[in-house]
């Protein structure tokens, strides 16, 4: 078991918004649905699309940059590549384009008092 670390006060999120925190050196998304608080690596784990920029609906973020999808209650994929992937050779990211899904690491959260914070 990790430490638990303040990352937002309560009144920092509504329902239905996500934002990037920084802490121990990685990027969080901390997002609020409902009344529950969920974090996770900010980063796709397919090309490292920053999720706090994509888009939140219910528990599933989707990636900015190619469409993969997260269920946040649990880090798992929920699909990888939005159709159709265009193909740039010169910049070398084919590997990275074929690379296997892979679920997002997840982090426990709770709430004390007015403060979120999360289990690193």
């Amino acid at each position: 078991m990790g430490n638990f670390v303040e990352v937002s006060k309560i009144d920092e999120l509504k329902d239905g918004m996500m934002k990037a925190v920084n802490v121990a050196g990685r990027e969080i998304l901390l997002a609020q649905i409902g009344k529950r608080y969920y974090a996770a690596d900010n980063q796709c784990t397919h090309m490292g699309g920053k999720l706090s920029q994509g888009k939140l609906e219910g528990t599933m973020v989707t990636c900015p940059l190619h469409g993969s999808q997260f269920d946040l209650s649990g880090g798992q994929v929920v699909r990888w590549l939005k159709g159709g992937v265009t193909l740039n050779l010169f910049q070398g990211r084919v590997g990275k384009v074929f690379k296997p899904a892979k679920d997002l690491t997840v982090y426990n959260v709770k709430v004390e008092d007015d403060r979120v914070l999360i289990e690193i």
